[in-house]
């Protein structure tokens, strides 16, 4: 059952709370901590993105279209949609021989709400391109054309990239695929439903420090994905996102992934640990103000980390005139 994991205060009195659960896996399996249900089911939305492109890193596709790894940190991110954003997708697009619109991910506008009302002040529509995972889908249009694959309806389950993508996420979650759900994401493609459990055992796998035994992926792959992330943080998610405040702030210790629906998935690396969380109603917020704490109760980072990230976040509640009227607080600290 889900526990009470952030109190959200109007000034003295409790007026919201955010269940949820969460789970911290050691690479060998254990479980070194957990609040709530360890083996809560939900799907993995965009904390799999960076399992989702290991087919490419792994066939090659870097090399041969001479990928950055700025490129690669967009490919498994949910980015803003600023600016910069939209230049790397260019990038990426452009050595694949391709443009925005071979995407199929849909319309959308951008996550960063001051690009979101530039675009609106100016008349500018949103576009693919805004699109948060824009950067995935260029990923997937790339490892069609790695296998010479056709790429229409790349985004069905029964086509060959994503039936790739589902091996992937059966290996590292260590789950037989007939044991993974599939529903379909925000932006069209399959979405796989597994306990939190699994999913933190997948983050261990990121941890190139530590590998786990018998991995059935490539850890040369695994470990340019992570560094690729943790080197790029802005390309992972973007200003003023918690994914980015995290990785900057250690220096690319943690590696942090946001899912939709508020899935949050992390390594700590160096340690050989996993964590996956679920918030129950879905609240990005209840994130923000219990991730850090998370965090620092279990000295997983330090103080001067701690403050350094606390500041970033916005924690406060404010009314329409911009009065600091209550606050969130996690339950743990």
């Amino acid at each position: 059952m889900s526990v009470e994991l952030v109190h959200v205060y109007r000034g003295d009195e409790v007026e919201s709370i955010h269940r949820g659960d969460v789970v911290c896996v050691h690479s060998d399996g254990k479980i070194a901590f957990m609040y709530g249900d360890a083996y809560k089911r939900t799907f993995w939305r965009s904390s799999a993105k960076p399992f989702q492109i290991i087919p490419f890193v792994e066939g090659g596709g870097l090399e041969k279209y001479g990928i950055t790894p700025k490129e690669l940190a967009l490919m498994t991110a949910s980015h803003g949609g600023e600016s910069a954003h939209l230049e790397v997708l260019d990038q990426i697009l452009d050595k694949l021989g391709m443009t925005v619109d071979d995407l199929d991910c849909g319309t959308a506008r951008p996550m960063h709400e001051g690009e979101y009302r530039r675009l609106l002040r100016e008349g500018i529509p949103f576009g693919q391109g805004n699109n948060p995972c824009s950067g995935k889908h260029s990923g997937m249009l790339g490892l069609g054309l790695l296998k010479e694959l056709p790429l229409e309806d790349y985004i069905e389950i029964q086509h060959p990239v994503q039936q790739m993508m589902l091996d992937i996420v059966s290996s590292v979650t260590e789950l037989h695929k007939e044991n993974i759900d599939i529903a379909i994401d925000g932006c069209g493609v399959p979405v796989f439903g597994l306990p939190i459990y699994n999913m933190a055992l997948a983050y261990t796998k990121l941890d190139d420090k530590k590998p786990p035994e018998n991995l059935q992926v490539s850890l040369d792959a695994l470990k340019r994905i992570a560094e690729a992330m943790t080197e790029n943080p802005y390309y992972v998610a973007g200003t003023d996102r918690l994914d980015t405040i995290l990785m900057t702030a250690t220096k690319g210790r943690i590696l942090a992934k946001l899912g939709a629906e508020s899935v949050y998935c992390m390594t700590i690396r160096g340690e050989g640990l996993g964590i996956a969380m679920k918030i129950e109603d879905g609240s990005y917020r209840a994130l923000d103000a219990f991730v850090p704490d998370l965090l620092l109760k279990h000295e997983l980072i330090r103080f001067e980390e701690y403050e350094s990230i606390r500041a970033q976040l916005a924690i406060n509640v404010y009314n329409h005139r911009k009065q600091v009227v209550g606050f969130m607080k996690s339950t743990i600290i």
